[in-house]
């Protein structure tokens, strides 16, 4: 059987193919199939072809050729990086927002000058990418070049984006001329105040992210199979939302694993909330909720609910609950895990989306009251997306999503009740997201049919 292309998804632990077929005429998704993630045997090729492998067994054919290969990944670590600027709240903020949206794994940020202990940090950290910001257009230039300098003495072979002050170029320029260091220049990600520019330093962080990645440890074969792009699961994910943002407007998209929450926002508000603002938001925000896992960081979950709790929502005692937690497994067989791992997403989604959503907050000064925002505003939200495998395979999966208005208390700008809820039913977004990068109209197609949209 021969198929136009399959997208891996190369997670930490299990690698997934997903094949699609005509999609240049009239695109259809022919199957999956997935096998362990082989990064500690050295050769991630491995697991892919025990994938398709699989694809075939599912397909109940002899063998599945292809056209062309390729994928998402969140291997080796996914993409690492470390993130500097010159203020928190503004160049720093900006740098992470870019980062955050290209699918990264924000190992540590930095505000001002860097110290020798910030070094030892990056060093002990390698990271796939250096993010370094600071200064908006035409202002402040000193701190990004005193940290250039820095990291250029470093002399790692890891890629430098360069996204601050842009008087700056040809000193940045210079610095790194004869450093390891391949640099790369992009548009300020904060060029005026109060003015975010993140999307040209989030297409090139991916760029950099598809020629580095075959560095990380059991990635480094992994070109010997794809003939196409690899992006970082989070984000194609971003890439997916986006994309049907600007066929069907505002949204929020929820994923949950088994160790994080990620939560990708596309919108920009209300007129009203952003006269409000007292720091501008991305139309694009993720977020990543490191501790919101529904297995590696199950034990997380169950201390924010309480045994008891969780004991009384299933009817069971609190040794009953101990035993489900210590038997937890990735896919839930029995009526009664998979009713203990909807509790553990109720709450991983409810918080997750309160934590990436902003607030009204009330200042009472010598004028009264004044009400000011801050954080993102998902008021006019239309759509919230359900992916990942709890939120695609569970049966209560629009209930689940469903607590996120109920969960306002007055002052959050989360989004109401009015929202649709859609459930990426095939489980095929992250790969989506990547095949649009090539086949955008195809991708389109297909992310309706699995969300079941006209």
């Amino acid at each position: 059987m021969k198929v136009d292309i399959l997208v891996g998804e190369i997670g930490s632990t299990t690698t997934v193919v997903n094949a699609f077929d005509n999609v240049k005429l009239d695109p259809k998704f022919i199957g999956q199939g997935q096998a362990p993630t082989t990064v500690l045997e050295g050769d991630v090729n491995i697991g892919l072809k025990e994938a398709i492998d699989d694809l075939a067994l599912n397909l109940n054919v002899k063998k599945v050729d292809y056209k062309d290969l390729i994928a998402t990944s969140s291997a080796a670590g996914g993409l690492r990086m470390t993130v500097h600027g010159l203020v928190y709240d503004m160049t720093v903020r900006a740098a992470k927002e870019a980062a955050l949206g290209a699918g990264a794994n924000i190992k540590y940020i930095t505000a001002g000058k860097l110290r020798k202990s910030d070094l030892e940090k990056i060093k002990e950290i390698n990271p796939n990418i250096i993010l370094l910001a600071g200064g908006v257009d035409y202002g402040e230039r000193n701190t990004a070049l005193f940290n250039g300098k820095l990291i250029a003495e470093l002399n790692l072979k890891i890629p430098v984006i360069y996204a601050g002050n842009v008087e700056n170029h040809d000193e940045i320029k210079e610095i790194f001329k004869d450093t390891k260091s391949e640099l790369y220049i992009v548009e300020n990600v904060y060029p005026k105040i109060d003015e975010l520019n993140i999307e040209p330093t989030r297409g090139v962080i991916q760029g950099v992210f598809e020629k580095h990645i075959v560095h990380a440890p059991g990635m480094s074969k992994v070109r010997d199979m794809l003939t196409g792009p690899i992006l970082p699961t989070p984000g194609a994910v971003m890439d997916a939302s986006q994309l049907l943002y600007d066929n069907i407007g505002d949204l929020l998209t929820l994923d949950i694993g088994g160790a994080t929450t990620d939560v990708h926002s596309v919108t920009e508000g209300s007129e009203e909330i952003s006269r409000m603002l007292i720091s501008p938001e991305p139309v694009a925000k993720r977020t990543v909720e490191g501790d919101l896992g529904v297995y590696v960081n199950m034990h997380n979950i169950v201390e924010g609910i309480g045994k008891e709790e969780i004991s009384k929502k299933l009817a069971i005692t609190i040794e009953e609950v101990e035993e489900l937690m210590a038997n937890n497994r990735p896919i839930p067989k029995t009526d009664k895990e998979k009713h203990f791992v909807e509790i553990l997403a109720t709450y991983a989604v409810v918080m997750a989306v309160q934590r990436h959503a902003g607030k009204l907050r009330h200042l009472y000064g010598p004028n009264g009251k004044n009400t000011v925002a801050e954080g993102k505003d998902l008021t006019h939200v239309k759509y919230i997306i359900g992916t990942g495998g709890p939120l695609s395979r569970l049966d209560n999966n629009k209930e689940i999503m469903k607590k996120i208005s109920l969960s306002n208390k007055g002052l959050e700008l989360l989004p109401t009740g009015e929202a649709a809820i859609l459930i990426d039913n095939k489980y095929i977004m992250a790969s989506l997201g990547v095949l649009s990068k090539k086949y955008e109209e195809a991708a389109l197609i297909l992310l309706k049919e699995s969300l079941n949209i006209e």
